[in-house]
């Protein structure tokens, strides 16, 4: 037997042992980062797919009226309903009505036209009139609505168990009774508007923050050690205090009776109290205090290990100091300048709580509404498929901030 017969066994062997052990490794690896997967997809995958769900659930009027769901559902929605479907819908309002159960499918169908809840609710309260056929013309008698074939397509829209109808109306769109896409009459179609409100009040947040965080950053980044510590306290003082706290303060001190408006006043500035809360100002002005330190803190952790002595070496070679900054200290701070300006931006197109407080009614972001759906209207759906709206706007920015990565990259190194 030849060397190489006598030790190919051997190799084998060996191979075995090394892939078995490169096994484990890599098992090892995955038990230690599975609670850190486990936490992601509870605390990020799972709200984020229920929020899917809901955008599209619509079961309401099913649960409560599935046969009339199932009528509708396989009419074609030309012409008024048979004689059959009246009779269905008189059969379980009545039932739904004594067992307290059509408020909600009345809800669902108020959704699709103002004012069918109360309709449905009356023909509830009146359904016992009807004790026989014709049930068509019975049930006209109650409301004349019901010989209205709107109302019916309404009910065809409604008829579940699920539906696109959140997701377009949240871009300003609607499906028609025949399965086609249009834009929503011009009572709802305000959706993308806040959406545009939201990224303007973002933009001009972000653009105020780098006016005045960007000097600030430098000043805390190139002075004495004391000076330093003490500004750099007082950037991070904001966060040692609630946000619904900071917003009151600034109620206080915008108010035209307010501290601001006197100090004007008693300086002989102004005549009158300036309009500085429940408008467009006060908004910018609680949301740049409250936001500042996240445009800071990241500048200043790049820029104080960035050498003073790299623009005093370009100002020796005769570069100017506008000329020194712009082109040796500048390109340094660009990546913690893109990562304050990403934490900014993103952070203020969620704002809720400043802007309710401190803004008027045109003030309001995408986030108000959010809340008005889940809280006051309880309409889960449009609050889902309008927090995927928030969500897919943000997504797109994702890119953006790349590009401008990669660009500050090749400018600082170019």
């Amino acid at each position: 037997m030849t060397d190489e017969a006598k030790t190919a066994p051997a190799d084998r062997s060996l191979e075995a042992k090394l892939r078995r052990a490169q096994r484990r490794r890599s098992l090892n690896a995955f038990l230690l980062v599975a609670p850190l997967l486990l936490f992601i997809l509870v605390v990020f995958a799972g709200p984020i797919l229920s929020l899917l769900y809901f955008s599209v659930d619509d079961p309401k009027l099913a649960e409560v009226m599935p046969r009339t769901a199932e009528i509708v559902a396989e009419w074609d929605g030309a012409e008024l309903p048979g004689e059959d479907a009246y009779a269905t819908v008189v059969e379980e309002i009545r039932a739904a009505y004594e067992d307290r159960t059509v408020a909600a499918a009345a809800m669902r169908l108020n959704y699709e036209i103002s004012g069918f809840r109360s309709m449905v609710m009356r023909t509830g309260r009146k359904i016992r009139r009807i004790t026989g056929p014709p049930y068509k013309e019975a049930l006209i008698g109650l409301d004349e609505r019901w010989g209205d074939i709107a109302y019916w397509r309404a009910i065809k829209a409604s008829a579940g168990p699920y539906t696109t109808r959140y997701l377009l109306a949240a871009v300003d769109l609607e499906r028609k009774w025949d399965g086609s896409i249009g834009t929503a009459p011009p009572e709802r179609t305000i959706y993308i508007d806040y959406l545009e409100r939201t990224f303007w009040i973002s933009f001009w947040v972000l653009a105020w923050c780098i006016a005045i965080g960007y000097p600030m950053a430098y000043l805390i980044a190139t002075t004495g050690r004391r000076l330093s510590r003490i500004l750099l306290a007082l950037v991070l003082l904001p966060f040692w205090t609630s946000l619904l706290v900071r917003t009151a303060a600034w109620v206080v001190l915008l108010q035209n009776k307010g501290v601001v408006n006197d100090s004007l006043l008693y300086a002989g500035l102004t005549d009158e109290p300036l309009t500085l809360i429940f408008n467009r100002t006060g908004v910018y002005v609680a949301m740049v205090h409250i936001l500042l330190p996240f445009l800071v803190l990241p500048l200043y952790a790049v820029m104080r290990n960035i050498p003073a002595s790299q623009t005093r070496a370009a100002a020796s070679l005769g570069a100017k100091p506008v000329a020194a900054f712009l082109s040796v200290y500048l390109p340094q701070t660009l990546p913690g300048l893109g990562a304050g300006c990403i934490l900014v931006f993103i952070l203020s197109l969620g704002f809720y709580i400043t802007p309710a407080l401190i803004g008027g009614a045109s003030d309001q972001m995408l986030s108000y509404l959010i809340a008005e759906f889940a809280t006051r209207t309880g309409n889960w759906g449009m609050a889902s498929a309008i927090a995927i709206l928030l969500l897919l706007s943000v997504a797109a920015l994702y890119p953006v901030y790349r590009g401008l990565v990669r660009g500050a990259a090749g400018f600082r190194f170019g």
